[in-house]
């Protein structure tokens, strides 16, 4: 009869402790559950604010405002400025195969000339 009741004594404190296990993981989970709905509330504050700004911003008078202050410079488009095809002037050449035409276009056509070197035999 002893051992029986140190068997549940143990069984006892063995559930207590499972139990007290449980509670605290689930404790742990309301704060992490708590936290991201904090951090989703912010998220979503701050979605508004910029959706604010935005619908600012966006209104036709200060973009007309904008328009009327910065491209008073602007001339219109006279028909006169447009051209037909056949005055385009021809394509270039293709670059011959294995022809570098990036490096072509970066090297120098004559050797430059610093004048810390002197030209000629030594």
């Amino acid at each position: 009869m002893r051992l029986l009741n140190i068997m549940v004594i143990g069984a006892l404190i063995v559930a207590a402790s499972y139990v007290y296990k449980i509670k605290f993981d689930s404790t742990l989970q309301a704060e992490r559950v708590a936290k991201v709905r904090g951090e989703l509330r912010q998220e979503r504050n701050a979605i508004a604010v910029l959706r604010a700004e935005w619908a600012k911003l966006d209104t036709p008078s200060r973009i007309e405002g904008l328009a009327g202050r910065h491209l008073t410079t602007l001339r219109r488009i006279e028909p006169t400025q447009f051209d037909t095809l056949e005055r385009l002037p021809d394509r270039p050449p293709p670059p011959a195969p294995g022809a570098d035409p990036i490096g072509a276009m970066l090297a120098p056509a004559a050797p430059v000339t610093t004048g810390s070197v002197p030209l000629g035999p030594r």
